[in-house]
């Protein structure tokens, strides 16, 4: 019989404007080909935006069970400027930066988990994408007995940590320190509550397997794109200008001490320290920073040579004719759906090491990688002015993605899951 699975996720929204939304979409997508999948969105959605989230994801689901709490309760002011708050705050109870930690909150939303559950029996609860709640979890595992899978996206410690470079005082630096270490703190008892922790890619994996009771409760559930998405290219905006260099992400003000969050320190190096070496060479080069909230968060970069779309639609009208992808990510976690986005729409990519990290390419391989902002601008230059090298790569990268990081890839990585659990629809587990 086909098992069930309850995936429960913090945020479920259509369309899906963002990385971390388009690994709840694709994680769906993988689910509903291997079980009998019912969604439970801890969200708080109205109106046009709640029936198109609905409409889309009942194709996918048994089921979509919504948050029966209320917007004062959930929803927080600016929520695309201040995502890893809103995220940390819907899942852990708090800021990113703030230990005070409402119980209320992850009380309501384990209660409504174990009433759904109670409803429809699942083999498996599946505590989707977004920064892990162990207080959640360490709820779900206590009042269940219920086989419970844990889905990281990143090791949320690491990129805290990260961030210590770029630290703007001492005081800062002190506080990001503290936060890393409540953080490794959380990971280290929180871990092996799960009966398994899935991980984006090998280093992480390792980083996990190091806390978990047993190696191997510890999968690969990496970030996958729907290649359909991707085989049309649809007509470039009106206007468009060449050679078009391409930066996108989900862009957010960040109230930590950090003092931007790692797209917006992206982009301000991108417009500060590397375009100027790239105009050198190429004068009419043009920037396109794309995503929501960029507008809001880097609009005073828009100037002679560089456009701030802010939220689109879709991005695929400009990365689907931009002559170069630009990763210049400097800190963080996980792997970056970025790359595997612009790999199936066949653009070359310059990277940071950190903003490859965790994928399978390799430099003049796949992509250029540069780290300084020299490295970085010639890298640029060079695949806009070799376009064989640009079109090797590009193609290169095109076929790493659709053998190995496709819907149908990650649903195969959910199959071995579910093996490994002994997962079937004849012995669901029951409420404790």
């Amino acid at each position: 019989m086909t098992p069930t699975i309850l995936f429960t996720t913090p945020y479920l929204r259509h369309p899906a404007a963002g990385g971390y939304l388009l690994g709840i979409e694709n994680s769906i997508k993988a689910l509903a080909r291997i079980a009998r999948l019912h969604i439970h969105s801890r969200d708080y959605l109205v109106g046009s935006q709640l029936a198109c989230t609905l409409s889309y994801y009942q194709r996918f689901c048994t089921q979509i069970h919504t948050s029966s709490l209320t917007e004062t309760t959930i929803a927080q002011p600016g929520f695309a400027r201040r995502a890893m708050n809103y995220i940390a705050r819907r899942t852990t109870g708090r800021n990113l930066l703030d230990r005070r930690r409402p119980a209320s909150r992850v009380e309501q939303d384990c209660a409504e988990i174990v009433r759904i559950a109670g409803q429809v029996e699942p083999d498996v609860i599946w505590l989707g994408l977004g920064a892990i709640s162990y207080s959640l979890v360490r709820l779900v595992t206590a009042r269940t007995s219920c086989k419970v899978v844990v889905q990281a996206d990143g090791v949320y410690s690491r990129s805290v940590l990260s961030g210590l470079p770029y630290a703007r005082s001492e005081q800062a630096r002190r506080r990001v320190v503290e936060e890393g270490r409540i953080r490794l703190e959380e990971e280290r008892w929180g871990t092996p509550l799960a009966d398994v922790t899935t991980a984006v890619s090998e280093i992480e994996m390792e980083y996990y397997r190091q806390l978990a009771p047993a190696a191997e409760t510890v999968h690969f559930f990496p970030n996958v794109v729907d290649l359909d998405l991707y085989r049309d290219t649809p007509a470039s905006p009106p206007g468009l200008q060449r050679p078009c260099l391409y930066l996108a992400g989900t862009f957010w003000r960040d109230d930590s001490p950090l003092g931007g969050s790692p797209m917006e320190d992206a982009a301000r190096w991108m417009v500060n320290e590397v375009l100027p070496l790239v105009r050198q060479r190429i004068p009419n080069a043009h920037l396109y920073i794309v995503g929501t909230d960029s507008d809001e968060v880097v609009g005073d970069l828009a100037g002679p040579g560089t456009t701030v779309s802010g939220a689109l639609p879709s991005v695929l009208p400009y990365l689907g004719h931009a002559d170069v992808a630009l990763v210049p990510l400097r800190f963080g976690s996980g792997t970056r759906l970025k790359i595997l986005e612009a790999g199936a729409c066949g653009t070359p990519i310059v990277s940071t090491t950190l903003g490859a990290e965790g994928l399978p390419v390799q430099h003049e391989q796949h992509l250029l990688i540069a780290d300084s902002p020299e490295d970085f601008a010639m890298s640029i230059v060079r695949l806009v002015t070799e376009r064989n090298l640009a079109l090797h790569l590009a193609m290169n990268l095109k076929a790493l993605v659709a053998a190995r990081f496709s819907v149908s890839a990650l649903a195969e990585a959910g199959r071995n899951i579910l093996r490994y659990l002994r997962v079937t629809g004849d012995d669901s587990a029951k409420l404790a």
